[in-house]
């Protein structure tokens, strides 16, 4: 194993202190672990979190538009309730609290327990589950389908009301109508390697490849042999829509997303064939993204997300952004 690492054991301590020097517009804690605006902003504030090791998710995603609040876990490990409580407490209003929670079951645990105590002290807290993963319905973290992608749908739109002043209810509502208007499907050409394992999570020969992936490297539906990028675009595309058909004209946000260890050049020759099937079916990608934004490590591999996004979705993802890892707008 080759890494930048000083020890496997300090690996988010010395992430977070390298956010710190990074950002000066973030406040990094290092006793909690926490990542916050550096100014309290009097809102509605969001705070979400989850096992390290997918960056820029989450702690990226923190600034104007978007997460008041990050809290990361250990890699592939989630946060612990005191982490997220600590987050609720620093960053919370009277306006209330809202938890963006992707569905594994560490995190749906912790953030409730988290939940249960801000409410002990009066702070308001409504939670957003996003379980946007298409590839299988059950898996070795979570009950339900995993979640994924759509955690930066959810943030940003949501994030974007909450900055314009939207109440707690109508935050949260916004939230929950963006996770069930995505849907998300991966394939991952190689596993990854976790600092603590030092070797590879699976082993996937070289003319194999994992279709349905998860962003911990779980399994997915099959395990198959390499094909071209059009045919893995076919792949992607069709077990999104055939669990969210979606009519001709139907405009929506598209995100195709490294998994950590793929060229960009190679994301960009997948948008291709993934926007060119889109367009046969007369989907419009309204407003898109290809990059690398929720990963796996080191994993080579890509996953799609799609939006059906009406009006406002759109409107609101239009809105100005300030975070380390996604920006636009003045």
């Amino acid at each position: 194993m080759k890494k930048f690492l000083n020890s496997p054991d300090t690996v988010l301590r010395d992430a977070l202190a390298g956010v710190a020097a990074a950002h000066p517009s973030l406040h990094v804690d290092p006793v909690n672990k926490v990542i916050t605006r550096a100014e309290r902003a009097d809102k509605v504030t969001l705070i979400s979190g989850g096992g390290s090791g997918h960056e820029p998710l989450h702690g990226g995603f923190v600034g104007t538009g978007m997460l008041d609040a990050a809290c990361p876990g250990e890699i592939f490990t989630s946060p612990v309730p005191d982490q997220m409580y600590a987050a609720a407490r620093t960053v919370g209003t009277d306006a209330g609290v809202v938890f963006v929670v992707k569905n594994y079951t560490g995190d749906v645990m912790n953030f409730q327990l988290a939940a249960e105590l801000a409410d002990d002290d009066g702070i308001q807290v409504e939670t957003v589950l996003v379980d946007d993963d298409v590839a299988v319905q059950d898996s070795t973290w979570t009950a339900g389908r995993r979640g994924t992608g759509a955690t930066l749908f959810v943030e940003k739109i949501a994030g974007a009301l909450a900055e314009q002043g939207g109440d707690l209810k109508a935050v949260a509502d916004l939230g929950r109508r963006v996770n069930a208007a995505s849907r998300s499907f991966a394939v991952a050409l190689t596993s990854c390697t976790t600092p603590a394992a030092g070797r590879p999570g699976f082993d996937l020969p070289d003319d194999e490849i994992e279709i349905g992936v998860g962003i911990h490297g779980e399994p997915g539906r099959s395990r198959e042999k390499i094909r071209p990028a059009n045919e893995i675009a076919q792949t992607m595309v069709t077990a999104v829509l055939a669990d969210q058909p979606l009519s001709p004209g139907a405009e929506t946000i598209v995100m195709l997303n490294g998994l950590g260890g793929t060229p960009l050049i190679e994301l960009y020759i997948l948008f291709g064939e993934v926007a060119a099937l889109l367009a046969e079916s007369g989907v419009v990608i309204a407003r898109s993204l290809v990059g690398n934004y929720v990963t796996s490590l080191d994993m080579a591999g890509a996953s799609l997300t799609v939006c059906h996004a009406d009006e406002q979705m759109l409107g609101l993802w239009d809105a100005p952004v300030h975070t380390p890892a996604l920006r636009w707008g003045t």
